[in-house]
């Protein structure tokens, strides 16, 4: 595949990581993602991927002042499931010191308008996993007539920091049967800083299911691992799932794009491309926690396929 230039050289969007674009059956592209001050989050839309770029943002929600919903608003991500619009996002406590950084835990909005940039964003509460720990970047996907979720977590048990978790759900913010451990950071690309997995997204195609993740610290080591199956697979068995034993998208130098990550899937406008979405840093050195450097943009490119059906991320 022939890629435009354009798509790489420059940001979409300053400023906005944990990037999430979602076009809907209605034409638009819907798009989500970090705000430098985590404390809202906000939707805007656009016929076109760059018209993404000065669309106006609607704030679809906003933090509550104290309690579990007060801190740290991160990687929110817009689906349309059977009618209703549906907001995956993580939430701290509001501490006085670090400690409550990494206290998330994973929560849904609801809006049953036509158009989410109207309308009540209603909370339907937070995800309920096997363990009350530190939980992320939940995101959802539907096969073969079963919906799934996806997400980050600490399982008490395990040294390091998330671990990515697959599980059936009842409904949209509700998890149902087992809950089975898809991936730990094991690799040293994964455990450069922190041992992490986390911030996954899914994408069908050629008879596979992918999924990428990322992985390490959130300054320039940050990187992108990615898991597959066939379609065919039980996808609750870990067994179905393959892991690159290398990141499929790093630090590129050449191109002045450090700690890529936390991507999402979307398609060209001729709907004949599968479009990579990610975050990455213009530079490299950063002053103070990287967590709290707001320059995160929002890149996209499309992928290149091969003809055995394999993607590339590069």
């Amino acid at each position: 595949m022939t890629r435009n230039p354009s798509l790489t050289s420059a940001p979409l969007i300053e400023q906005r990581a944990d990037p999430w674009i979602y076009r809907h059956a209605d034409g638009y592209y819907y798009f989500t993602a970090s705000v430098p001050e985590y404390d809202r989050i906000e939707i805007r839309r656009s016929r076109t991927l760059h018209g993404l770029r000065d669309a106006d943002p609607v704030v679809a929600w906003r933090k509550h002042e104290t309690g579990k919903l007060s801190a740290n608003i991160w990687a929110p991500e817009i689906h349309f499931i059977k009618g209703k619009w549906y907001i995956y996002f993580a939430a701290a406590r509001t501490a006085e010191t670090n400690e409550g950084l990494f206290d998330h835990r994973m929560y849904v909005l609801e809006n049953d308008s036509e158009n989410p940039l109207e309308g009540v964003w209603a909370e339907k509460g937070q995800i309920r996993t096997r363990w009350e720990s530190f939980s992320l970047d939940a995101t959802t996907f539907e096969h073969r007539g079963i919906r799934y979720l996806v997400w980050a977590q600490k399982e008490p048990e395990i040294p390091g920091n998330s671990n990515l978790y697959i599980s059936e759900m009842s409904n949209p913010w509700t998890l149902r049967g087992e809950q089975v451990m898809l991936t730990m950071p094991v690799y040293p690309w994964e455990t450069i800083g922190f041992k992490v997995n986390e911030g996954a997204a899914v994408l069908k195609r050629d008879g596979r299911i992918y999924i990428s993740y990322s992985a390490s610290a959130t300054d320039a080591n940050y990187c992108m691992g990615l898991l597959t199956a066939s379609e065919d697979a039980d996808l609750l068995d870990p067994n179905s799932w393959s892991k690159s034993p290398h990141p499929v998208l790093a630090t590129d130098e050449e191109k002045g794009l450090y700690g890529p990550g936390h991507n999402s899937f979307t398609v060209s406008e001729d709907g004949e491309s599968d479009i990579l979405v990610f975050h990455a840093r213009t530079y490299k050195e950063i002053q103070g926690d990287p967590l709290y450097d707001p320059n995160r943009h929002t890149f996209f490119r499309p992928l290149s396929r091969f003809p055995d059906g394999a993607i590339s991320f590069e």
